[in-house]
């Protein structure tokens, strides 16, 4: 199953606190797959379990507020809603090895020259 088109999207889900406490995790969803329709313009979406055990997670009267997705479209035609893990996006690109250079700072002496200060005589007249 090859991906044709995949873009990350962060859904503010925060109108779900409108509807009854008994609705909201049920409308968390809902807006979801609607804002999928919106955004990739088919109408088969399919949201993968583990999006929705996220916004499961609390209960059904305390959905999260904003959730970060990704959005994958299919050659079948379909789009699968999944979570966004920075973590698989930087082991998919590869990082050139570095070598650590230790820092060569010099720690300064204890007890340092003081500053003479200047006289505080006032200068003499002649």
């Amino acid at each position: 199953m090859s991906q044709e088109l995949e873009r990350v999207y962060t859904i503010n889900l925060g109108k779900v606190k409108l509807s009854q406490s008994q609705h909201r995790a049920v409308r968390a969803i809902n807006m979801i797959r609607e804002f999928a329709q919106h955004h990739m313009k088919i109408e088969t979406i399919k949201i993968e379990e583990e999006l929705a055990h996220e916004i499961w997670a609390k209960g059904v009267r305390s959905p999260p507020r904003k959730v970060r997705v990704r959005m994958s479209k299919t050659e079948e035609g379909n789009v699968l809603v999944s979570r966004y893990d920075e973590d698989a996006e930087t082991k998919v690109t590869p990082e050139k090895e570095t070598t650590k250079v230790p820092d060569k700072v010099e720690e300064p002496d204890k007890e340092a020259p003081k500053k003479e200060e200047p006289d505080k005589e006032a200068p003499k007249k002649d």
